[in-house]
């Protein structure tokens, strides 16, 4: 559990470390790092003069706009950079989803199983030697978000761990996101808390880019998959880490993401008949889950209200 106080402040210093913050940042976020309450959290918000902000977002860092034109609707600390867990995985499933191949049969390595488990990532429990189709291997990273099925799908679509991250980096410089980078295809902290990062803004346009993307679209909107033995590969039964998904109307995707450094974080998709409202909220709690679900439900009510 991180104390709100000095370990706080250790992250803020770590965060300057890595280069992060301009100098003239740098007074400014070590004074957010040390204060606590939603009303101090509330101040850095980035708000119209015409339109009151949403109340009780305890996200450090939060974005919501609307899908369908790109318009930022509310933000706070839009631009500042931030480790963002497993919500590295949109970025992997876009790369894999644009290279094509849905039915590609690949085979779960041991390799796969290992690193997950050494980690302590999240896992899919994925068998070695089973044979899964790229679709299914996505099912498997996006609804338990599985760190075994990132690993087997970056091996096979680099080909190598070390050529599909290149490929993300490539594709977040393709669509001009300057402060994203991701140092592995999963967003374990490895080989730091700080190696992975983005912004709430640059996250939102990696979000429209994967929803664009029917496949991806219609995974993440699953509540749970079943996937009966077949040849080749054992029964899975695999649910979303998502706990808005069926719970709260309209909501739609994405994904979940949670390391030391980041907090818990969500990426989130919420479709009504008025339109399609696209959000994130990064670190809304050290140690809480369900903050990150219950700041997500304060912005889509201000933000559908």
């Amino acid at each position: 559990m991180r104390l709100p106080g000095r370990l706080a402040l250790a992250a803020a210093a770590g965060a300057i470390l890595a280069g992060w913050l301009a100098p003239g940042q740098i007074a400014s976020a070590s004074a957010t790092a040390a204060t606590t309450g939603a009303a101090a959290r509330l101040s850095t918000a980035t708000i119209s003069a015409r339109i009151p902000a949403p109340t009780g977002v305890h996200a450090l860092g939060a974005a919501l706009e609307q899908e369908n034109t790109g318009r930022l609707l509310w933000s706070r600390a839009a631009d500042t950079k931030r480790p963002i867990g497993s919500l590295t995985k949109v970025m992997t499933a876009l790369v894999v989803l644009r290279a094509g191949g849905p039915n590609r049969e690949l085979t779960v390595s041991q390799a796969a199983v290992n690193y997950a488990r050494q980690n302590d990532g999240s896992s899919a429990g994925l068998h070695a030697g089973d044979k899964l189709t790229t679709q299914q291997l996505l099912e498997a990273m996006l609804v338990p978000s599985g760190c075994d099925a990132a690993y087997v799908l970056a091996s096979a679509y680099g080909p190598g761990l070390p050529a599909f991250v290149a490929k993300m980096n490539a594709l977040a410089r393709q669509l001009g996101l300057g402060r994203t980078h991701f140092s592995n295809a999963d967003g374990l902290p490895l080989p730091g808390e700080y190696s992975t990062y983005s912004t709430p803004r640059n996250l939102l346009v990696i979000a429209r880019a994967a929803m664009a993307e029917p496949l991806f679209r219609s995974i993440v909107a699953a509540h749970r998959i079943y996937l009966p033995a077949g040849s080749g590969h054992h029964a899975y039964i695999w649910h979303t880490t998502n706990q808005l998904i069926s719970k709260y109307p309209g909501m739609i995707g994405i994904k979940t993401g949670s390391t030391l450094a980041a907090g818990y974080c969500l990426l989130f998709a919420d479709q009504r008949s008025s339109g399609t409202l696209v959000g994130v909220v990064l670190d809304s709690s050290p140690s809480a889950r369900a903050v990150s679900f219950t700041d997500a439900e304060q912005l889509l009510n201000w933000g559908f209200g």
